[in-house]
């Protein structure tokens, strides 16, 4: 692109957080979608629209400074030595980080490298439609409108809206007109136990005079009729925000409902903070994060000054609050301001609280893309991905990623992805990479075609789905359907594995979700290899039983029959041996190793060549599975150069079983020395490798 003025800059020195004398010398590329930093030991990528802030300081002796913290916590600086290549970087990439329009998104020129990603892949797996008949929805209770089939009444909400069955149109219409930006009443989860429902909307439009609509409150006369629970003698009306901030709403013709007007409900407010709040909470957040010292105290101090714990708790009371009263059988309604921001928080926290499908893998993507994607969250104005206000930039999904993870930790039993799955989710979330999250709503990805000109998140991660299984999830588990999180002070921690997780020592160890599931993998490779070697060995005696011919108690080799039991069994021990062989060497593949047997079986005049051999020729079939696999913890750097540590994930070839990275360990095939025959990931040398070594067998 022409904005590129300078694509490189050598001698570049990275500075390292806790010591400024301290760097990494190496050089600084600058790509359409990436800057990159490389040295002798490492390889850093930042992707442009990860970058939120780009400071260019005061010019030093020893050169120019260039501060940037990205939106997934990378943060960096580098000292560059000349002040003119520092500013045509620092202005290079605030144009690249910020483009000016839509559809100069990454999305939109992002290609895959691999083949099994088509673009169309993931587009399809979830219907909103779909999803609420999951939910037992409609019923005589909830119908399907089409009062906003062409987003006519509410151009954020989906074109399907599920409503209650005895409310009209017309009265449909006269409500979303008594509600900030025609965000009416609407289901979001019904609960098939007992009929409750949460419904969500934006603030009424009443302001000081207390206008009030009529419809409106028949409306919310229809939700509470719709609940068929014998304890639904009213509604709760759960405003998000605190009081006074609902209180000052009034001065701008908004605010919340009267009790005089709605009697049948009970309201209860919470103080979830607004959008600005939280933008300053994070930035100091993040100075705690990025602090150059090593005082725990004053980690601490920072830690509890921003607030952050303190606004991840209150999401989590709000929706713990939702959550209890629909176990109880009464419906909610949920609103905040305009019921994008903190009510998406709510409702969709409350839902994983209730629902154990939310909680896998699929049930989590469909819970973003009914509460976060259908309903309206302004990604586009809140990720900062194109040059706009930037006071509509908030963290608002960040926040929610975050509660999920508290979550996680305090039911690890529970959920069926691991950490890693919602780093990816949030990472990808800003990067605009894939168009999943691009747009406001569901109207702005319709008119852009993001399904036929972009690429899927959701079908990324079905092609990595192994990477993000937590070995800790059991369907059965003892813990109840319905989760209740404990909102103790001590019970909100801080997430270092978010915020810290590029920072060079802080993960001494490797995470234990990724130890379990290599320790599983692993386990079940050598389950399937020795049923393969079961296998074998029944077909090696078969075939002595039926080659030797007995005479009296010698055959025709002279080999009584108890020789010959010594030697089937001599043979399968040398079988294994032979495994064992193959991996003590780990600079020697294992399938370079593996032909000793060939020789002990012409040792004991054993014709190979026939058909009635002992078949050990297949030798390459059990050398095709590692039987030892490198560990986890120790330091390795992946052969494509770049560095695998615990802040990334690391990968087993299930061949060889040495490590590494993502990018390297791309191919998947059916090991010969598994018995099932099941696709499993092998690094690019053994695919290549076992490839050939099953073509020739072919031929």
């Amino acid at each position: 692109m022409n904005m590129i003025k300078i694509p490189k800059i050598e001698n570049v020195r990275m500075l390292d957080r806790f010591n400024e004398k301290k760097h990494s010398a190496g050089s600084l590329f600058l790509t359409t979608t990436h800057l990159i930093f490389s040295d002798n030991k490492r390889e850093i990528w930042m992707l442009h629209m990860h970058i939120q802030t780009v400071e260019k300081q005061a010019l030093t002796t020893n050169g120019c400074p260039l501060v940037i913290r990205c939106k997934n916590f990378l943060s960096a600086t580098f000292l560059v030595p000349f002040e003119r290549h520092c500013h045509d970087i620092y202005v290079s990439l605030l144009q690249l980080s910020q483009p000016g329009h839509v559809r100069e998104l990454f999305c939109f020129h992002y290609t895959a490298c691999s083949e099994d990603l088509p673009k169309t892949l993931g587009w399809d797996f979830f219907s909103l439609e779909e999803e609420f008949h999951r939910q037992g929805v409609p019923n005589k209770y909830w119908s399907k409108s089409d009062v906003n089939s062409k987003y006519q009444i509410c151009d954020t909400y989906p074109s399907i809206l599920f409503v209650p069955s005895n409310v009209k149109d017309q009265q449909l219409i006269e409500c979303s007109r008594f509600r900030s930006k025609g965000r009416l009443p609407v289901l979001t989860y019904f609960h098939k136990a007992n009929g409750a429902a949460i419904t969500r909307c934006s603030q009424p439009l009443a302001g000081f005079s207390g206008k009030r609509s009529p419809e409106d409150e028949q409306v919310f006369e229809c939700i509470l009729k719709s609940n068929p629970s014998p304890k639904a003698h009213f509604l709760y009306i759960v405003d998000t925000r605190p009081k006074v901030n609902a209180f000052a709403q009034r001065m701008a013709g908004k605010g919340f409902e009267s009790e005089m007007f709605y009697e049948n409900a009970k309201f209860q407010f919470y103080a979830i903070e607004n959008i600005h709040v939280m933008r300053a909470s994070l930035s100091k957040l993040l100075d705690a994060a990025e602090m150059r010292t090593t005082n725990y105290g004053a980690f601490l101090a920072t830690l509890e000054s921003s607030g952050w714990l303190k606004h991840i708790r209150a999401v989590l009371e709000t929706a713990n609050f939702v959550s209890r009263q629909i176990q109880f059988g009464i419906s909610v309604v949920v609103h905040c301001s305009d019921g994008w921001d903190r009510t998406a928080q709510t409702c969709a926290l409350a839902s994983l609280l209730l629902d154990p499908y939310y909680r896998t893998i699929k049930g989590f993507q469909m819970l973003i893309e009914k509460d976060w994607l259908s309903f309206g969250h302004k990604f586009i104005d809140r990720c900062g991905f194109i040059q706009s206000d930037s006071k509509e930039v908030a963290p608002i999904f960040t926040q929610f990623i975050d509660a999920v993870w508290q979550l996680m930790q305090q039911f690890p039993a529970q959920f069926e992805f691991n950490e890693r799955f919602l780093i990816i989710v949030h990472d990808h979330a800003y990067s605009a990479q894939f168009g999943t999250f691009v747009g406001n709503c569901e109207k702005d990805r319709r008119e852009l075609d993001l399904s036929s000109t972009t690429y899927s998140l959701w079908g990324y991660l079905a092609n990595n789905i192994s990477s993000f299984r937590n070995p800790l999830y059991t369907k059965d588990s003892t813990t109840p359907a319905v989760l209740e999180p404990c909102l103790s002070s001590q019970g909100v921690r801080y997430w270092r594995g978010m915020y810290n997780r590029f920072e060079a020592g802080v993960h001494p160890r490797e995470p234990t979700g990724d130890l379990l599931s290599a320790l599983r993998d692993h386990t079940l490779s050598m389950k399937e290899h020795s049923e393969y070697l079961k296998k074998q060995i029944e077909q090696l005696k078969n075939e002595l039983a039926h080659d030797i011919v007995y005479e009296s108690d010698v055959d025709p080799l002279g080999v009584t029959k108890e020789k010959s039991e010594v030697i089937i069994e001599d043979h399968e021990k040398k079988t294994f041996s032979n495994q064992n062989s193959c991996y003590t060497d780990e600079q020697k593949h294992p399938l370079a190793l593996a032909d000793d047997n060939t020789a002990y079986c012409n040792n004991v005049n054993l014709d190979c060549d026939s058909e009635t051999s002992l078949k050990v020729d297949n030798i390459h079939q059990k050398g095709s599975v590692a039987l030892k696999w490198m560990s986890l913890r120790k330091p390795v750097q992946c052969p494509c150069a770049l560095p695998v540590d615990c802040s990334s994930r690391k990968f087993h070839c299930w061949s060889c079983g040495g490590i590494y990275c993502g990018r390297c360990l791309d191919g998947q095939l059916a090991l010969p020395g598994h018995l099932s025959g099941r696709s499993v990931t092998v690094c690019r040398a053994c695919f290549k490798m076992l490839t050939k070594s099953q073509s020739e067998e072919t031929t």
